[in-house]
């Protein structure tokens, strides 16, 4: 990299500036991207919350009359549109 030779402080101020503000730019672009990860992870966070609501009823007492219940209905669903 090439030293850069200044005549001026206001030349010297200037560039400055200009690093703040690109430091500022690319510090809004990693925010951004943060906030564009975020959104992307939230529904799985979502899903898996629903899944775990979901194996903690399943796992009471209900579970257990659920467990036994669907697998009757499918049968009977089965057999229903088999005109048995």
């Amino acid at each position: 990299m090439e030293t850069k030779k200044y005549s001026s402080y206001a030349q010297i101020e200037l560039d400055l500036k200009i690093l703040k503000l690109e430091r500022e730019i690319y510090y809004q672009k990693v925010l951004l991207n943060v906030d564009k990860t975020k959104e992307s992870i939230i529904p799985f966070r979502k899903i898996n919350k629903v899944l775990e609501t979901v194996s903690d009823f399943s796992s009471g007492p209900y579970g257990i009359i659920i467990k036994t219940l669907i697998p009757t209905a499918i049968k009977w669903y089965l057999n229903r549109k088999r005109g048995n």
